[in-house]
């Protein structure tokens, strides 16, 4: 009996999940090759292109010279120092980068341009990982969780007149919109302003960021050519973690504004929220007795 259980229950739901999710998987492959393979194609082109030019300018260095020197680049960059610029470029180690490395560690966004490159570094991010990606699942989950819990705990939806319910949908909306105004929209402006990005740019980065994906082309705070605030990272970081919290409020709300519209929908039909038969004369709940 348990073995058949597993069979129906691989049968009937994992494998097309199983399958959705494959055929998911292969559609974002060809579009993205369809798209990026011909753009990564031709910069490798001109890349090559630029390193003969620069070979044919400066005849005094050979082919493995440069090929060097490019790896010492690499090698650099990989380390998080960009190769822009000159020694006085600001650290990418101070205590407001520091700062925006550890939150991007505790939410897994991970960028890859800034790792720690001391074996004691690396010992310590994997400990302060073990202990912080929990600690942040755990306290969005409770951040969520605890504000649509405290919203459907106030006065009982049926008590309420339909004004009052109205009312009560469209300030829920209202705050969504809002708080997705605060999060999603100004903050790409003004990354955009202070980069140097196309607002394009700036929302890519920020829904890349608060998606946790953290592809690292976009990276607040590392073009050597700009002066930034002392706090500018630390400041980029908080948002971080506030866009974080108001993503796991505003998916709690957004199915609770869901359900709240679906409700008032059949009220105004005139139809029981419940069964979606007509309500009685009496809206309220009756007792039933129930006889030994």
């Amino acid at each position: 009996m348990p073995r058949a259980g597993l069979c129906s229950c691989w049968g009937g739901q994992v494998l097309p999940l199983l399958l959705v999710y494959i055929c998911y998987l292969l559609l974002g492959a060809t579009v993205f090759q369809l798209l990026e393979k011909r753009a990564e194609a031709q910069s490798r082109d001109q890349f090559q292109l630029e390193k003969l030019r620069f070979l044919e300018n400066y005849t005094c260095l050979d082919q493995q010279a440069l090929e060097k020197f490019v790896q010492v680049i690499l090698e650099a960059w990989v380390k998080g120092v960009n190769p822009k610029g000159n020694s006085t470029n600001p650290s990418n180690w101070d205590f407001g980068s520091s700062f925006f490395f550890a939150g991007t560690v505790v939410t897994t966004i991970g960028y890859g341009n800034l790792a720690p490159s001391t074996e004691a570094g690396q010992v310590f991010c994997v400990f302060y990982a073990l202990m912080g990606i929990p600690l942040n699942v755990v306290f969005l989950n409770h951040l969520g969780t605890g504000l649509r819990a405290h919203l459907t705990t106030l006065d009982r939806w049926e008590d309420h007149s339909r004004h009052s319910q109205l009312l009560q949908v469209l300030g829920l909306a209202l705050f969504l919109t809002l708080g997705t105004l605060v999060i999603l929209i100004f903050p790409p402006m003004f990354f955009s302003h202070v980069e140097g990005w196309s607002f394009r740019e700036g929302f890519y980065f920020a829904f890349i960021t608060l998606s946790t994906i953290g592809f690292g082309d976009y990276v607040v705070g590392t073009d050597p050519s700009k002066h930034y605030i002392a706090v500018y990272r630390s400041l980029a970081a908080i948002w971080i973690l506030l866009g974080l919290a108001w993503l796991a409020v505003a998916l709690s709300l957004g199915s609770l504004l869901l359900h709240r519209c679906s409700q008032l929908w059949l009220l105004i039909r005139g139809l029981d929220p419940k069964d979606g038969a007509a309500p009685d004369s009496d809206p309220r709940p009756q007792k039933i007795t129930i006889s030994a």
